[in-house]
């Protein structure tokens, strides 16, 4: 495990800043322009490039000479953007902010899926890294936990600039801490075909594992987008208008709880695991939309987020098991963009349903988490979709056994 305590830090302070975008962008908008639209605009912009990025930052990041220049490039573009952002908005032509949130945000699937897509290269296949990627998902939990209280909290006592700044010293100590892990040597050999932005969306079809988690968490995720406006409207429904943060508080430390115990929970197998998940947020989250009062709502909302926290988890070790080697990186960074996409479209519908009552909301996030569990099961139970025999056309040679980027995941049984 040789560097992973290492990339664990980088892991969680560029997940700190990514997480902490989100208010911080709407706060520095209102506070400088007096509107919270023109902050949703910008965190639009910054968010929206995710999906059409991730297949091209895979596949660079596979075909990448040097792979640690290549991911402290991506990660110091990203703090780049958060720290031009911090002293453009509201002060420079909105084409020009939102231009620098579009190229910052094409550079997040690399926070996400593609520091992701390194664990298998550090950590030895197995139940230890299956662990490993426990410890993983848990910094994403833990990223989502402390960044909005930490921005909320500097921009409380200081200004929503200052706040803007800390995430992306956060993205700096990321960086440095990137290129101080074990990459080896690079693993494309001159004059073999290479895979192609494509490739990681044709494996993510044609390997059944692959096509049914992907399908699922992408259908859940809709739901997950929208939590966070449901939980804002339930809270007033139920008395307290601001309590919406303290739901939404709840559910994060439940994941987190629940990626760092149920998430490793290396004998049960990860498509199970993560049907499970689906299934006891679903019924988690329909309760808590028959909840009569705040204090039993928010231990619902905790319940439903300590059944989340192994989702993730399942999902990366079903990525690392089952995604050819040639495109592991584009599966990992096409994934996260798709399932980033989805909540981003969440949040846009429960925008166009505000008007509808908060618990029939809730409802339908909760039964998106159910069908998302039977959809999974559905999928995972049919034949794989036959592949040609062979190396599929542009694919590349297996990376280097050495290198954080090489692929050295096991098969599960019946992967194609």
């Amino acid at each position: 495990m040789h560097g992973f305590g290492r990339y664990l830090a980088a892991a969680v302070s560029a997940r700190f800043a990514s997480e902490g975008m989100g208010m911080a962008v709407v706060l520095l908008a209102l506070e400088r322009t007096g509107s919270a639209a023109y902050g949703a605009y910008v965190l639009t912009a910054w968010l929206a490039p995710h999906v059409l990025a991730a297949p091209l930052a895979g596949a660079a990041a596979a075909r990448a000479r040097r792979p640690r220049l290549f991911h402290v490039a991506a990660l110091g573009g990203f703090t780049a953007a958060v720290a031009a952002l911090a002293v453009l908005l509201g002060r420079a032509p909105a084409v020009v902010v939102l231009a620098v949130a579009v190229l910052g945000g094409s550079c997040g699937p690399m926070v996400t899926g593609g520091l992701s897509s390194l664990v298998a290269g550090l950590v030895p296949a197995g139940a230890r890294r299956d662990r490993a990627y426990g410890w993983d998902a848990s910094t994403y939990n833990a990223a989502s936990v402390t960044a909005p209280a930490v921005v909320g909290l500097v921009a409380a006592l200081a200004s929503a600039a200052p706040a803007m700044a800390v995430l992306a010293a956060s993205g700096v100590l990321a960086a440095a801490l990137a290129a101080s892990l074990p990459y080896g040597e690079p693993g494309p050999a001159p004059g073999v075909p290479r895979a192609g932005p494509g490739a990681g969306l044709a494996a993510l079809w044609r390997v059944r594992e692959l096509r049914a988690i992907t399908s699922a968490t992408t259908l859940a995720f809709v739901g997950i987008g929208s939590l966070t406006t449901t939980s804002v409207l339930l809270a007033g429904g139920l008395g307290s208008p601001g309590a919406g943060g303290v739901l939404m508080t709840a559910f994060a430390l439940g994941a987190l709880g629940g990626s760092l115990t149920l998430g490793r929970m290396t004998a049960v197998e990860p498509g199970r695991l993560a049907r499970w998940a689906l299934a006891g947020t679903g019924v988690a989250l329909a309760a808590a939309a028959l909840s009569p009062s705040l204090a039993v709502t928010a231990a619902l909302f905790a319940v439903a987020g300590v059944c989340d926290g192994p989702l993730l988890t399942a999902t990366l070790r079903i990525r690392s098991e089952c995604a050819p080697e040639a495109v592991r990186t584009q599966v990992f960074t096409l994934g996260a963009g798709l399932k980033l996409t989805a909540a981003s479209a969440g949040a846009a519908l429960v925008g166009l349903t505000a008007d509808a009552p908060a618990r029939v909301l809730l409802g339908g996030i909760a039964a998106l988490q159910l069908a998302a569990a039977l959809l999974h099961g559905a999928l995972a139970a049919r034949g794989s979709v036959p592949a040609a025999s062979g190396p599929p056309a542009g694919a590349a040679t297996d990376p280097s056994a050495g290198s954080a980027t090489a692929p050295a995941g096991r098969r599960s049984p019946g992967a194609p």
